[in-house]
């Protein structure tokens, strides 16, 4: 059975565009990303689904740079774009994740994958998303080729389309879901990057954890931040787009 991890990323975020080629100590937050990704255990293969769009070449230059794979496909269309990627790179699991997440934890990663994987196949679908306790910047979502296969072919709405899975866990009808909850709700963390100053609290998390230590973990990230409390003031007044989780 093969698991990989598809990574949406695109140059053009509405809300800070370029984040994924910002850099915090001379590197990229997508070089975090996939440092950190390919530490899995469970996955496989990673690969990075980005768009057609010339704009979107200096991400295929990085992952050419590290040899990690891509799929081109449709901007707006991500829903094809997983699909396509899956079939290309001929996924039995697929593991969503997307690139605004470049502290996102393996072990989270790894969690939530075992338990589709112990589960299955009486879930289709399992994240850590549906129920929030794991702070925003952990999430991972993962489901069988199947369902992303039928979500492909019968979801026509258009925020189907553009956020992937929201066709499996709002239709309970036709897929089993499940939730993975961390040991506590410390889901009003915010690690995310979608705006400035999401992006002036992870560089603080980067500059501090990340030279002593590559491979921080979630609970090294909760530590930091109850020893510096004024830091989540940085974000906290942030918005998060609810669509698509």
């Amino acid at each position: 059975m093969k698991v990989v991890a598809i990574i949406q990323a695109r140059m053009g975020s509405t809300r800070l565009p370029g984040k994924v080629l910002k850099k915090v100590l001379g590197k990229t937050l997508l070089e975090y990303q996939l440092e950190r990704v390919q530490k899995s255990k469970r996955i496989d293969q990673v690969v990075i689904a980005t768009t057609r769009l010339t704009r979107d070449d200096p991400i295929i230059e990085i992952c050419q740079l590290l040899a990690v794979d891509y799929y081109r496909g449709s901007e707006m269309d991500v829903l094809s774009r997983y699909y396509e990627a899956a079939l290309h790179y001929q996924a039995d699991v697929v593991v969503r994740l997307t690139s605004d997440c470049p502290v996102i934890d393996p072990q989270v990663i790894d969690t939530v994958i075992d338990e589709y994987l112990i589960q299955r196949p009486k879930f289709d679908y399992v994240s850590n998303t549906l129920e929030r306790t794991y702070p925003r910047g952990m999430d991972t979502e993962v489901f069988s080729f199947q369902a992303l296969e039928f979500s492909h072919q019968r979801a026509a709405e258009s925020p189907f389309r553009e956020h992937v899975t929201p066709f499996i866990y709002t239709n309970s009808n036709m897929f089993q879901c499940k939730s993975v909850c961390y040991e506590k709700d410390v889901s009003d963390h915010r690690w995310t990057v979608d705006t400035i100053e999401d992006f002036r609290l992870i560089s603080k998390i980067i500059e501090h954890l990340y030279p002593q230590n590559k491979d921080f973990t979630l609970e090294d990230m909760l530590h930091l931040l109850e020893e510096n409390r004024d830091w989540k003031k940085i974000n906290e007044h942030i918005e998060q787009k609810e669509i698509g989780r």
